[in-house]
């Protein structure tokens, strides 16, 4: 198999090549967080680059919960306008285009003011970093159902929009992460307790969304292959999860694995394993495709086009690039041509761990502004510097959330009270309503 083979999914859609974009978050949204023309010009470097298969970055399903400023919101009443020019970019040369669906759980910074959710009132534990995040409320069962609703929303608005499928963000530690991992997720309740219980808002997410989908339209699954934290979610557990998903119309599963806590997605284990330089988590990924009835897809770390093909011989059916594509957007399309490019960053060695993870997303995301620019990557640039304009940026994003969300609250609160101001006309003079 070629990593220029396509793929059929099961819907029956078909993807021209085994080689995805797989998911960055960005932070491009314009001031009223919906996508930007940097965002907008971003993809169409990816799509003029020849992936088979364009996953977007976190699209949040809730304005209050961002895994962090500057992010796209997909929400009930979200103009969709940018939507339809980010698909018409992005299926411009015959790719598929996915929304990833996404809600952070408690992986949301303090400074923007919002309450966390999570499955328990357990807070993240960053070491002397941890204070940085808020101890989560708990989610009410009426919560539960609104996050599932709100993923339903955002997966029909997608579909509206013009997007070939969606992916529910199920790893990295988001929220539904949280309810997977047994260290993050202590309910007694049906949503906790047993594997079971802790997918159940995977499986009730998935079932929901594809039943509100045309079949056509593609649902997928991003879920770790592991946590890589002792005693969290496991690879066994991983497995279940898949064999679980099996009974359902899912398009296809893409493995990674880490969550804040520890971020194997960048290549760091905190379980005490040793991850491999490229492909971390294919060891994983081969013996899940081994049980599972979709097209299964890995990522982390890969780079060149080697390792792709080791990737396909394994039994898996896609594999996914992130970084090596912030540095070289036309990657498929060289390595097609028979270029042997190998695209990477330098690994970031500082002593802590928590400051080089900030810095290895942020030497990331200062590729993706230089492409966003219409700009070429720079992938020596210091990783101090990433950080401090990264920070910097942070910052100036934060303070837009927090203005943008008070001006939202108060234009409902003065419609709210416009509306019970009407009604109260409508008693006073006898009008029916």
């Amino acid at each position: 198999m070629s990593p220029f083979d396509s793929l059929t999914l099961p819907n029956g859609s078909t993807v021209p090549n085994r080689i995805a974009k797989a998911a960055m978050e960005e932070n491009m949204a314009d001031a009223g967080h919906l996508p930007s023309a940097e965002l907008l010009r971003l993809y169409q470097a990816w799509a003029e680059g020849g992936a088979g298969l364009i996953i977007t970055g976190n699209v949040m399903i809730d304005r209050r919960a961002m895994t962090g400023p500057g992010g796209v919101v997909l929400e009930d009443g979200t103009p969709l306008e940018a939507f339809r020019n980010w698909t018409r970019i992005g299926r411009a040369r015959g790719a598929q285009i996915w929304l990833q669906l996404s809600h952070p759980g408690r992986q949301m910074m303090k400074n923007m003011g919002q309450q966390t959710l999570a499955p328990s009132a357990v807070a993240l534990d960053l070491g002397k970093h941890s204070n940085l995040f808020a101890m989560p409320r708990a989610m009410t069962e009426h919560d539960i159902d609104e996050v599932i609703a709100r993923f339903v929303t955002a997966a029909k608005l997608a579909e509206q929009a013009g997007f070939s499928g969606v992916q529910i963000h199920a790893a990295h530690g988001y929220l539904i992460s949280q309810f997977l991992s047994p260290l993050s997720n202590r309910r007694t309740d049906r949503w906790g307790g047993s594997l079971q219980n802790r997918a159940r808002l995977l499986i009730e997410t998935v079932k929901a969304v594809r039943a509100a989908v045309s079949p056509g339209f593609s649902v997928a699954v991003k879920l770790n292959s592991a946590d890589f934290q002792r005693g969290g979610f496991d690879a066994a557990d991983a497995k279940t999860v898949v064999e679980m998903l099996n009974e359902l119309p899912v398009d296809l599963v893409e493995l990674s694995g880490g969550s804040y806590e520890a971020p194997a997605m960048q290549g760091d284990a905190r379980d005490g394993r040793t991850l491999a330089r490229e492909a971390y988590f294919l060891d994983f990924a081969r013996d899940i495709a081994g049980v599972a009835r979709m097209p299964v897809m890995v990522t982390g770390g890969i780079r060149r086009i080697g390792i792709v093909q080791q990737v396909l011989d394994s039994g898996v059916a896609i594999a996914g690039i992130a970084t090596a594509l912030a540095v070289r957007p036309d990657l498929p399309n060289a390595w097609r041509s028979g270029e042997d490019l190998r695209p990477e960053v330098a690994p970031i060695r500082w002593k802590s761990k928590p400051l080089a993870s900030l810095a290895a997303m942020a030497v990331v995301k200062f590729q993706l502004r230089r492409l966003s620019r219409g700009g070429t990557a720079n992938p020596n640039v210091s990783p101090l510097k990433a950080l401090v304009l990264a920070q910097l940026r942070t910052a100036s994003l934060t303070r837009k959330y927090r203005r943008w969300i008070a001006s939202s609250a108060a234009a409902t609160a003065a419609s709210r009270g416009t509306s019970v101001l009407s009604r109260a006309n409508a008693r006073a003079v006898g009008m029916p309503r």
